[in-house]
C-alpha cells in the first residue's frame, strides 16, 4: 500500500503549552488506522494541524505525496482530505463550500437539503449516501430534530459527499447510543472497502478501535507513546500506564 498521509515530527504550541511535540505517524492508502490516547494528549489538535486549521510550529505534513503544511483548510479538503468532529457540525460548512448548497440558514433545512450539491446528478448521490448511513427515511426531516447519533451519521454522509481519499474521524462513536455503535462500525468498514475511503480514527472506545483499526498510534502528553498493530499497542506497558496510571 502506498503512503497517503505522512506526518513528520509535527509540533504545535499554544503559548507555553506544547500540544504536539514532534509527532510522526503514517497512514497508507486503503488502511483503517487508529489514534488513541488519554484526554488532553493532543489527538484533536493533531487533526487540526493536519487539516490546516492553524499553522504548525515545526515539522511537515505530506498528503498524497505533496506537502500541505502551508495550505489552509479549503485547498486541503479539495485535495481529498476531510475530517469530522467530536461535536457534530452539520450546520457549518464541511469545507465543501464550493460544491455544497449549504447556506447560513442551513439549520432550517431538511436532511436531504444539507447533502444536495450544485452539480448534475447529486440528488441521487445524496439519497444514496443517506441510505448508506441509514438515514434515508429521515431525509425530509429537519436536521436539528435528529438525535445526536443521527446527527453524527449525517455528518459522516456529508463528509462522504466530498469524496475524500482520506477521512479523519474524531471520536465517531462518542455520545452514540450503544445499540447504534455496531451499525456505525459496519458503515465505516463499508466506506473503506466499498467506497475506497482510507480512514484515520480517533476513538476512546477501546473495543471499537481494537476491532476496527489495522494500525494504531497512541499519544500521551503530546508525544507518540507507541505505534503498531492493535495487539502490540494494547499490551504495551507504556500504554497501560498512560490509561490506567499503573506503576
Amino acid at each position: 500500500m502506498t503512503l497517503l498521509l505522512d506526518v513528520q515530527n509535527v509540533t504545535k504550541r499554544f503559548g507555553g503549552v506544547t500540544a504536539n511535540d514532534g509527532v510522526s505517524l503514517q497512514v497508507r492508502t486503503g488502511q483503517i488506522a487508529g489514534l488513541i490516547g488519554p484526554n488532553g494528549s493532543g489527538k484533536s489538535t493533531l487533526f487540526s494541524a493536519i487539516m490546516g486549521a492553524f499553522p504548525i510550529d515545526g515539522g511537515e505534513v505530506m498528503f498524497n505525496g505533496a506537502p500541505i503544511s502551508k495550505l489552509r483548510v479549503g485547498p486541503i479538503v479539495r485535495s481529498g482530505l476531510v475530517r469530522t468532529y467530536q461535536q457534530t457540525r452539520i450546520y457549518s460548512e464541511m469545507t465543501c463550500m464550493e460544491n455544497m448548497q449549504v447556506s447560513s440558514r442551513a439549520s432550517q433545512g431538511n436532511v436531504l437539503s444539507l447533502l444536495r450539491l450544485k452539480a448534475r446528478g447529486v440528488d441521487v448521490r445524496a439519497e444514496d449516501l443517506l441510505a448508506f448511513v441509514g438515514l434515508y427515511e429521515k431525509r425530509f426531516e429537519h436536521a436539528g430534530r435528529l438525535s445526536f447519533g443521527q446527527q453524527k451519521l449525517l455528518e459522516f454522509a456529508m463528509a462522504l459527499m466530498c469524496e475524500p481519499k482520506l477521512l479523519l474521524l474524531d471520536e465517531p462513536t462518542a455520545g452514540i447510543n450503544p445499540t447504534l455503535i455496531n451499525g456505525l462500525i459496519d458503515r465505516l468498514q463499508r466506506a473503506n472497502k466499498e467506497l475506497g475511503v482510507t480512514l484515520l480514527v480517533i476513538e476512546h472506545n477501546m473495543r471499537v478501535i481494537m476491532n476496527l483499526a489495522e494500525h494504531i498510534t497512541c499519544l500521551a502528553h503530546g508525544c507518540v507513546l507507541a505505534s503498531g498493530a492493535p495487539e502490540e499497542v494494547r499490551n504495551d506497558p507504556r500504554v497501560l500506564d498512560a490509561y490506567l496510571g499503573a506503576h
